[in-house]
């Protein structure tokens, strides 16, 4: 399994830490503890901690974060230790000094900002509109993590605090935000990060403006529609469900998630459920380092498009996609860029109602 993260360094940091404990207690046994310090002497450090005791410590001056910059972290589970990749670039791997099977939790602290954590693979639960599982909790119960009616980690929805939570008033505010307003992560009715519309677009949007941010032109489409329904966390593949209400123009699919280590080609369908018509084929060949696209109509396939400017799907690999259908084509973006266009072929186009994915992936998450 992965951990995939995305935060921002404060201009005024001087260290922060994620460990992967055996509990949620301050005295766990910590079998990864991730240090990044900021002190003239800039360094990571990595060490782990059983029986109260430090173990030894290993330390690199390779320091891959920059101060007041953003930046994404995916921490990999492998047979040897814990695999780090910083910004796309292998940076550190620490070996394993406890069995994998007791580490239970992750706590993270210290001067940073984190905006998306992602748990991808590893059978993480999911449920009733937590993050990721449970009736709002983070993993699980009502109750969330650790404590509350749904906070991450406690409160009325407070990250982490709110009505119940740990430090008083939320992080940093009310009753259900990260950081405030009735849900919302960071503000208003439930958008991710503001506003009614959520990810990536809505009215408050991803990061922020009609649509979301990247220079107010949106992530990955400007004046993109509310995302509705609750988001699939970590499906298993393959993967078929049928869109709520078919597509339709301005319709989005956001699907995130990892290529694993030896994959060879994976598939995104968009189909037509009484004809099994595909109105959509996306096929990422990782092997070759293409994207295939087509369509199939009456058990026919049409001509394949390849050209790509650029191929973002590589072994190992953290991806977010999005797939918006307009009224002449699909347009697809991933990682906050546009990769291609696919103009329809099947008509009407409304007409597909039914998303599959297939093939070497791991989804950590799926939204209409």
């Amino acid at each position: 399994m992965s951990i995939y993260f995305q935060g921002r360094i404060e201009e005024q940091t001087t260290r922060f830490f994620v460990n992967l404990q055996s509990g949620e207690g301050e005295d766990s046994d910590i079998a990864l503890h991730f240090n990044p310090r900021f002190d003239g002497w800039d360094k990571v450090v990595f060490n782990s901690r059983q029986g109260g005791s430090w173990e030894s410590e290993e330390n690199t001056r390779d320091m891959p974060f920059v101060l007041g910059e953003a930046f994404e972290m995916v921490i990999m589970v492998t047979g040897e230790g814990y695999q780090f990749k910083v910004n796309g670039r292998e940076f550190f791997t620490m070996p394993h000094r406890m069995p994998l099977e007791r580490v239970s939790a992750m706590l993270i602290g210290g001067d940073v900002y984190i905006q998306t954590i992602n748990i991808i693979g590893g059978g993480y639960p999911g449920g009733q509109g937590g993050y990721p599982g449970g009736q709002g909790g983070y993993p699980g119960g009502q109750g969330g993590y650790p404590g509350g009616q749904g906070g991450y980690p406690g409160g009325q929805g407070g990250y982490p605090g709110g009505q119940g939570g740990g430090m008083e008033g939320g992080y940093p505010g009310g009753q259900g935000g990260y950081p405030g307003g009735q849900g919302g992560y960071p503000g208003g009715e439930g958008g991710y990060p503001g506003g009614q519309g959520g990810y990536p677009g809505g009215q408050g949007g991803y990061p922020g403006g009609q649509g979301g941010g990247m220079g107010g032109g949106g992530f990955p489409g400007s004046n993109l529609p509310g995302m509705g329904g609750q988001p699939e966390y970590n499906p298993a593949v393959p993967f078929n469900t049928m869109i709520p209400g078919g597509m339709s123009p301005k319709r989005t699919i956001i699907i995130r998630g990892m290529i694993p280590y030896g994959a060879d080609r994976f598939s995104v369908n968009m189909k037509v459920s009484r004809s099994r018509d595909i109105a959509f084929h996306m096929n990422p060949r990782v092997r070759e380092g293409t994207v295939v696209r087509n369509a199939m109509m009456e058990g026919n396939w049409g001509p394949e498009e390849r050209e790509l400017s650029v191929n973002p799907f590589m072994e190992g690999q953290y991806f977010d996609m999005s797939i918006r259908c307009g009224n002449q084509r699909y347009k697809v973006f991933v990682n906050g860029q546009h990769l291609f266009d696919f103009p329809h072929r099947l008509q009407p186009f409304t007409q597909a109602d039914m998303l599959e994915v297939d093939g070497d992936v791991q989804i950590s998450y799926i939204h209409f």
